[in-house]
């Protein structure tokens, strides 16, 4: 039993470029000269055959598309058993719709997020007669595809921005943003694409394991402010940056990791550029920069 996973999806909410920004990354990918990326999402199997995706980006029609291994294998025949889900942003639930043409899988999101999609009514073109809704509690361990288990935990974060209110709590505890333990086998893989801080359970949790995929949405906490696109920093939108003392390098230094990826980068991110020198210093701490159709076997 071999552990597959690949990233349809490497960038955050809008991919690289986004339709409307004209800053230097977008620039550099609608004129080619750096990759395209699509938004955040995750393939992954324990036998090659049966797969299961984690977030389904708007992206996902084009994303299974250029993926292979997720093509029909019949006239209606799907490789697919099953979508998860990590908490209820856009561009990680937006492509249900397009998965909405009658084509049985399952579901799977915590209570949260299951209550999420049952408030908005346009989610009910997936039809409940063949896509099943299954609600995963934290720390109980579900297989989502044959071979493949999830456990999902909390992680600090914050609830989607259309539903915010008021008062922001960024570093949230609960089902609303979570983590997603793989095991394949012999196997502990961890993806984990939208997160706060690296509190101290989620340190232990981690500390050990083959294969991690981390939120990688920022190099610095204040880089949409200082390209002049955006008024919120990193942990106003519960995400932890790479860079810095309270970053994810550093944060991972002291961890026992086979292998560090990061996904769900923000088009403003410098790493998304081949060359630069941000991208290097991440390399040089063990960490490889995730992109469309990456694939990582273990």
């Amino acid at each position: 039993m071999t552990f597959r996973a690949r990233i349809l999806g490497a960038a955050a909410g809008g991919g690289l470029p986004q339709w409307n920004c004209g800053c230097e990354n977008c620039n550099l990918a609608r004129s080619g000269d750096i990759p395209a990326q699509t938004q955040s999402s995750l393939a992954v199997s324990a036998n090659g055959t049966d797969w299961a995706i984690l977030n389904a980006s708007p992206d996902i029609r084009q994303q299974m598309a250029d993926c292979p291994v997720l093509h029909p294998t019949g006239l209606r025949e799907m490789p697919l058993r099953s979508v998860l889900l990590t908490n209820g942003d856009i561009d990680h639930v937006a492509g249900l719709l397009t998965l909405r043409e009658m084509q049985p899988f399952t579901l799977y999101a915590t209570p949260g997020i299951q209550e999420v999609l049952d408030g908005n009514p346009i989610f009910s073109a997936l039809n409940a007669s063949v896509v099943d809704r299954a609600t995963v509690h934290l720390d109980k361990p579900t297989e989502i595809a044959p071979g493949l288990s999830a456990t999902l935990f909390s992680v600090p974060g914050k609830v989607p921005l259309y539903l915010e209110g008021d008062t922001v709590q960024t570093d949230l505890l609960g089902d609303q943003t979570v983590g997603v333990h793989l095991q394949a086998g012999e196997t502990d893989a961890y993806y984990i694409p939208g997160c706060a801080l690296l509190n101290d359970d989620l340190r232990a949790r981690l500390n050990g394991a083959a294969l991690v995929f981390f939120d990688g949405t920022l190099w610095q906490d204040d880089e949409m402010l200082r390209a002049g696109i955006g008024q919120k920093t990193g942990k106003r939108m519960g995400h932890m940056s790479m860079s810095g003392p309270d970053g994810s390098l550093a944060a991972f230094d002291t961890l026992d990791v086979g292998r560090k990826v990061y996904v769900h980068m923000n088009n403003t991110n410098p790493v998304l550029r081949p060359a630069s020198p941000e991208r290097a210093r991440a390399q040089a701490a063990g960490w490889t920069i995730g992109q469309d159709g990456m694939e990582i076997a273990t």
